[in-house]
């Protein structure tokens, strides 16, 4: 029986692009069925366009039902159309990529091939059957990351791998320096992706924390034919900010450690300046340290506050229970 891959492809504001995403595509597609014997289906999530992005959906529903779209109410970003995408994905695969065909099409029958390859004889199971007999997968998704930094400026490009080292360090996941959302994943591994409620989501944690063997392959990323890129540098620091807050709770800790550490280090500065004082008869002096010092807690004391609030802020949110976004229009459902 063939199977069903779902190709999810998130967009917004890519009238421009659109056309050449599908005309790329379209012999990829033609490429699974043939020698893979795998349909695809194409979904289209659309965060809340304001050009014709979605008129340009509605024309590629019209000449080919196996492309599907959903439209959001406005922006709700990127992560909720990723969750849209796999909520809604039939498929007994799915796969994420960019309209922007920076995520080559191409790749994807290799990808499929490393998803579907299965345990040799000598598989964990102990088994002796063959191949075809086991019928195990090896990986329940195959994920890409970027092996061409050098094409992205000084400072993204070093942010990128900071923000990697800086994830690892904080939080229990293992990610991969340059990671992306181009993946292929598995029925199983959807369902637990989806399975998740929280509002506040980062989908390449979660890719991490749900488990699951992953196969990572490195990938060049491609030029983007048309339109700009819609993430900007500030925009990155704060999805940036976001991810460590949604798997770590280091910041908390070393906002409780610091506390301590200043508590003692003040209490041995008064047992200091009590000796001085009794024994020498050194008057208590340095005023301009004193006003520094009160600053510099001062300074520390708000930072220590506003990560709390963020944290905060975050448990408010997920008590809301607001959904993660709202359908205005699917080809399903359409809109007049």
């Amino acid at each position: 029986m063939d199977k069903l891959l779902t190709i999810i492809v998130p967009c917004f504001n890519e009238q421009e692009v659109l056309p050449l995403f599908i005309e790329t595509i379209t012999p990829v597609r033609k490429e699974l069925i043939e020698k893979h014997e795998l349909n695809t289906e194409l979904l289209f999530i659309d965060d809340g366009s304001g050009d014709k992005t979605l008129e340009l959906l509605r024309d590629f529903h019209e000449n080919d039902a196996s492309v599907r779209y959903i439209s959001f109410s406005k922006n709700f970003g990127k992560e909720a159309a990723i969750l849209a995408g796999l909520k809604n994905a039939k498929g007994d695969y799915a796969v994420l990529m960019d309209s922007d065909l920076q995520h080559p099409p191409a790749l994807l029958p290799q990808m499929y091939s490393e998803l579907t390859n299965t345990f040799s004889e000598s598989n964990p199971q102990g088994s002796n059957k063959p191949n075809s007999e086991v019928g195990l997968c090896k990986y329940d998704s195959v994920a890409m990351y970027r092996d061409d930094r050098k094409k992205e400026g000084f400072f993204r490009r070093h942010f990128s791998s900071m923000f990697f080292k800086l994830m690892n360090k904080l939080s229990k996941l293992n990610m991969v320096n340059g990671a992306t959302d181009f993946r292929m994943m598995s029925r199983p591994m959807i369902n637990a992706i989806i399975s998740m409620p929280e509002t506040n989501r980062f989908s390449k944690g979660i890719f991490n924390w749900v488990g699951f063997n992953t196969k990572w392959m490195p990938f060049e990323t491609g030029e983007r034919p048309a339109g700009e890129s819609k993430w900007s540098f500030g925009k990155l620091i704060s999805y940036s900010f976001d991810a460590i807050l949604a798997f770590s709770e280091v910041p908390l800790k070393i906002c409780s450690w610091l506390g301590i550490i200043f508590c003692l280090v003040s209490f041995l500065i008064g047992i200091v300046h009590f000796i001085k004082t009794l024994i020498f008869g050194d008057p208590v002096a340095g005023f301009p340290t004193l006003y520094l010092m009160m600053l510099l807690l001062g300074g520390i004391i708000l930072l220590f506050l506003g990560i709390m609030g963020q944290y905060l802020a975050r448990i408010y949110l997920e008590i809301k229970q607001r959904p993660v976004y709202i359908v205005k229009e699917s080809n399903d459902n359409k809109s007049t």
